[in-house]
């Protein structure tokens, strides 16, 4: 059975249980339990078929074992905010809160399982494109896994960032100025994490594309293949649940308005100046 067939029946399964079991526990999170997990296993089965095919498969090992660590940290961090202890994320619950029962059962239909469970496929698909042309690693995949692996150093220490502030926050009776993580890579991005998250999955694509100039595919087909498609559908997601995430927090917390003016959404750079006062008449 080919590969990508094994990768999507195994995606159908888990939707339909994650569908389910939203269903029958009224959480609406267990694709948030899942998605550490499933692209480690999508991008495994791509490489166990080519390491097993005895062609060369060292492209492929390494996008392997560089999801995996990315799973590893994830799951770890996901696990430490309680996550598995049967956690809502809290904008489901918002959103629900916003819909008529039928309207969000669609939502949840559609998106939180149907979208969001097709796009952990579409993410490893590079993986495929790697197997499918078993070209000798090179420089350029060495440079692109040091890159992945920096990347993932620096979500790492966002979300560790983050972690540190919730628990002073907490140990401060729930009240902790100005409300919001503003310090380290806060201070630079909003959201330096999601920027991270969304840039590891665009270098696995770049592998994939290594793969396939590698064994002389052109611009297109090679550089631009159609697995663009997952990085760019994550990127969206990310980008949409950005704005949602904020309008909650600017509604919270008077001094995120002036924290979103001066600093940049997601890619970390140095924030604004503040505004020079004008002189007293």
């Amino acid at each position: 059975m080919e590969p990508l067939l094994i990768v999507i029946l195994t995606a159908a399964a888990a939707s339909a249980a994650c569908w389910i079991l939203s269903l029958l526990t009224r959480d609406t999170s267990w694709v948030d339990r899942a998605w550490s997990i499933l692209p480690v296993v999508y991008v495994w089965i791509f490489a166990g078929t080519g390491i097993a095919s005895g062609e060369d498969a060292g492209r492929l090992t390494l996008m392997a074992a560089l999801v995996t660590a990315w799973g590893i940290r994830l799951t770890f961090n996901f696990a430490r905010k309680g996550g598995y202890t049967g956690m809502e994320d809290y904008r489901w619950a918002i959103l629900r809160g916003r819909m008529k029962p039928w309207q969000f059962q669609i939502f949840n239909l559609l998106f939180i399982v149907g979208y969001q469970m097709t796009l952990l496929v579409l993410i490893t698909l590079p993986a495929e494109v790697a197997r499918q042309n078993p070209a000798p690693l090179n420089a350029a995949d060495l440079l692109l896994g040091a890159l992945f692996l920096l990347l993932l150093v620096g979500e790492t220490v966002a979300d560790r960032e983050q972690w540190e502030f919730h628990r002073r926050k907490k140990q401060a009776g729930g009240t902790l100025a100005p409300g919001f993580v503003t310090e380290g890579l806060f201070r630079c991005s909003r959201h330096p994490n999601f920027f991270f998250e969304q840039s590891q999955w665009w270098v696995l694509y770049a592998i994939g594309a290594s793969a396939a100039v590698a064994s002389g595919a052109g611009f297109f087909g090679g550089t631009v293949n159609w697995t663009i498609i997952g990085p760019f559908l994550l990127s969206v997601l990310f980008v949409g649940s950005t704005i949602f995430t904020e309008s909650i927090t600017a509604g919270k917390y008077p001094a995120y308005a002036e924290y979103r003016r001066r600093t940049s959404m997601l890619i970390p750079w140095p924030p604004r100046a503040r505004p020079i006062a004008e002189p007293a008449a």
